[in-house]
């Protein structure tokens, strides 16, 4: 039960007030003064006396307020505070995206708009990285060559920003390296202590072709052996695809007269049979996505695959305001009385 913004320790104390309106009602009974009649009003003129103690208005009104606050107070007036402690035992995720010149193709576009492989790889990973509040996530990128965008971290709007900088032609390194890629993802993740599970996310369109040092199938049976698991995401159209025309140093597409956009070349479509050789290695899952709603959804479903455990524990502490309410039931106890002292019966 709450009252005046508090809760109550004794809520059943309140009861009492239903006696204060019956002890104003009695009072108005029975508190009449008596009247005589007195052929003389001379013969009673030595018996007054000034009383010290006059029942006005003013002292009933006092005196039933301080009987409300002194019930108030026996009812153990309170505020809760709440202590929220949560307990999270998150993933750590790298995301490993391809960031080679094949991205900027445009099949991922719409009725209503242009929307390139990287744009819409951009904006599946920021709603992913939203709904991972309780997880440490990084990220590299490649082409060419593998870069470390963001170690594994809480701050999601590091991450987000890593990626956000980013556009096809950063990386001045052309071709798919995806076996690197995939390895300093691997390296970043393997000295992790404690129980919290290891996953990486790989998005790419492309087939390895500049792999030196470790290919992309002994880099995810690498990934098994640390305990990482890994999830692989094929991205584009399953025939060859036109690469429009771009400015490597901005990312923007070159545009002809009529607005229309300048094909370069041809490309063609991701090495499958190995991202899901690679998914079946390291104990994850392989996905195609043809458009952006296919790409949305890959996303939503290793979100639900991969939980986060958080145990929310609230603990209560109580402030008392008795006192509080005791005091200011004094506080007009003691005006109540000063007001009789200083304003006695008239003789």
């Amino acid at each position: 039960m709450e009252l005046f913004g508090f809760d109550f320790q004794y809520p059943w104390a309140l009861l009492l007030l239903a006696l204060v309106p019956v002890y104003a009602w009695l009072r108005g009974r029975i508190g009449r003064a008596a009247a005589l009649l007195y052929p003389d009003t001379t013969l009673l003129g030595a018996v007054g006396r000034p009383v010290r103690e006059r029942a006005g208005r003013l002292r009933v009104f006092l005196r039933l307020l301080t009987a409300i606050l002194l019930v108030i107070a026996i009812a153990g007036p309170r505020t809760a505070n709440k202590e929220t402690e949560r307990e999270a035992e998150g993933v750590d995720i790298m995301l490993v995206v391809d960031l080679s010149w094949s991205m900027m193709a445009l099949d991922m576009s719409t009725a209503r708009a242009e929307v390139t492989r990287w744009q819409a790889s951009q904006k599946v990973i920021y709603d992913f990285l939203a709904k991972r509040p309780d997880d440490r996530i990084g990220a590299v990128v490649f082409s060419g060559k593998p870069y470390l965008l963001s170690p594994l971290t809480i701050n999601k709007i590091w991450v987000e920003k890593g990626i956000d900088r980013m556009h096809i032609g950063s990386i001045q390194e052309t071709g798919t390296a995806i076996g690197e890629g995939l390895a300093m993802a691997v390296d970043r993740m393997k000295n992790i202590k404690g129980r919290r599970s290891k996953v990486i996310i790989l998005l790419t369109d492309g087939d390895d072709n500049m792999s030196k040092a470790i290919l992309p199938v002994p880099a995810a049976e690498l990934a098994a052996a640390l305990g990482i698991r890994m999830y692989c995401i094929g991205l584009g159209k399953d025939e060859p695809t036109v690469l429009p025309r771009f400015d490597t140093r901005t990312g923007q597409l070159y545009r002809d007269v009529l607005g229309k956009t300048i094909p370069m070349q041809t490309i063609n479509p991701a090495n499958y049979e190995m991202l899901g050789k690679m998914a079946k290695v390291a104990n994850g899952r392989f996905y195609r996505a043809l458009d952006q709603n296919q790409l949305s959804r890959v996303y939503e479903e290793i979100d639900r695959l991969e939980r986060t455990e958080v145990r929310i524990r609230e603990s209560v502490v109580y402030e008392s305001y008795r006192l509080v309410w005791a005091a200011l039931a004094g506080l007009l106890l003691l005006l109540e009385l000063g007001w009789g002292l200083l304003r006695p019966r008239a003789p």
